[in-house]
C-alpha cells in the first residue's frame, strides 16, 4: 500500500514545503494509512506536524480536545462530523492545513450505522480553505476500503494543495 501512495505522499510533501506551510492529520476508517503515506517521505518533519488514528470516543475527545456537545446531532462518517475533526485538528496542532478522514471500512457494523464502503474526508486550509470529499465503494472488503480511502484522501489533499 505504501508504494502506491508514496509517489502522492511525495508530491503533497513539495506542494507543501514550497508554500513553508504544515498540516496535521486525523485518520479515522484509515487506521493512519493517510499519516503513514505523509511520512514514507525523508524529512517529513518539514511539514508534517502530527495528528492521530481517530477510532474510539476517548481518542476523539484528546486530539480534538472538543466538548460533547460539539458532536451534537452529527453522526460518523458525515460531512459535518469529518469537517469538525478536520478543523479541531488543524487548530489542536497549530497547523496550516488539517485533514480528517471518517468512514465504515466494514468487516463490522459502524457505531452510527454508516454503510460499509463510505468515506468522508474534510480539509481545511489557509484563508478560510474548506474542502468535503465523499468516497462510497459499496463493498464490505475492509482492507480494500482502507486503501481505496486513503488513496482519495490523499488525491483530495493534492487537489486542494494545487488550487
Amino acid at each position: 500500500m505504501l508504494t502506491e501512495t508514496h509517489p502522492i505522499a511525495l508530491r503533497i510533501a513539495e506542494l507543501l514545503r514550497v508554500r513553508g506551510e504544515k498540516i496535521a492529520v486525523a485518520d479515522g476508517a484509515t487506521g493512519g494509512l493517510i499519516a503513514a503515506s505523509l511520512l514514507t517521505v525523508p524529512g517529513a518533519l518539514d511539514f508534517f506536524v502530527g495528528g492521530g488514528v481517530v477510532y474510539s470516543f476517548r481518542a476523539r475527545d484528546v486530539l480534538f480536545a472538543l466538548p460533547r456537545e460539539a458532536y451534537a446531532g452529527m453522526r460518523g462518517a458525515s460531512k459535518d462530523y469529518a469537517m469538525l475533526q478536520a478543523r479541531a485538528i488543524c487548530d489542536n496542532f497549530d497547523a496550516d492545513w488539517g485533514i480528517a478522514e471518517s468512514g465504515s471500512v466494514g468487516g463490522s457494523s459502524h457505531p452510527s450505522g454508516a454503510p460499509a464502503g463510505r468515506s468522508v474526508t474534510a480539509i481545511v486550509g489557509p484563508n478560510g480553505f474548506e474542502h468535503v470529499a465523499v468516497t462510497e465503494t459499496g463493498s464490505d472488503d475492509r482492507i480494500a476500503n482502507m486503501e481505496t480511502f486513503t488513496r482519495a484522501a490523499l488525491a483530495a489533499l493534492e487537489e486542494a494543495l494545487g488550487s
